[in-house]
């Protein structure tokens, strides 16, 4: 099942993460093989570092607690927060299978919390996001999927990556978006994003 990780960074703590980079590419290394999605979110400037975002393909509740609380930033203090949902991969696809870049555009993380629903029941409403999404945005995602229970059994928001001009861009989108327009939105979160790993020579 994929997992969907992002954790908060605490303030002042960036001197800390760059001396830690070597430790967490080393323990990232591990999981080549099932990473969908990972990179840093970003101040507006593009200078600061607010947190890390992790998509990961992993077995049972113990490996992700392991991927979520052994990784040396967490380990030393750096996050503040780590949320934790299961994700259902939409595309298919991993983030370096996105091929629609597009000089100008920025990229961004895109976290819709949920509202409790009763009901449970987001059928119509799912098939009205993908249309929604896949017909009219395809060429800006990256990747996007439901956020669920850690057990995969509720719904509990989306996530998007995606490439836009700018934030404005991305509101409008979202204002749009089916389950916000049915109001199951508690909030919804806008990060500045880059395409994480280790650096290439």
């Amino acid at each position: 099942m994929a997992y969907f990780f992002y954790c908060r960074d605490r303030p002042g703590s960036m001197p800390l993460r760059w001396e830690l980079n070597e430790d967490h590419w080393a323990f990232m290394d591990r999981y080549a093989d099932v990473m969908i999605a990972r990179g840093p979110t970003l101040t507006a400037d593009g200078e600061g570092v607010t947190g890390s975002m992790h998509i990961v393909d992993l077995p049972d509740a113990a490996a992700v607690r392991e991927f979520a609380f052994e990784e040396p930033n967490h380990k030393a203090g750096v996050y503040r927060e780590v949320l934790i949902r299961g994700w259902k991969n939409v595309l298919g696809r991993t983030m370096w299978e996105f091929t629609g870049a597009t000089a100008g555009h920025r990229r961004f993380l895109v976290i819709a919390h949920g509202r409790p629903d009763p009901s449970g029941d987001h059928g119509e409403l799912e098939a009205a996001q993908h249309r929604y999404l896949d017909d009219g945005h395809r060429r800006h995602l990256i990747a996007y999927g439901p956020l669920l229970s850690e057990d995969g059994s509720a719904w509990t928001g989306t996530a998007l990556l995606l490439e836009l001009p700018d934030r404005g861009a991305v509101e409008a989108l979202m204002a749009d978006e089916p389950y916000a327009r049915a109001g199951l939105y508690e909030s919804v979160e806008i990060h500045d994003w880059r395409f994480g790993g280790r650096p290439v020579d």
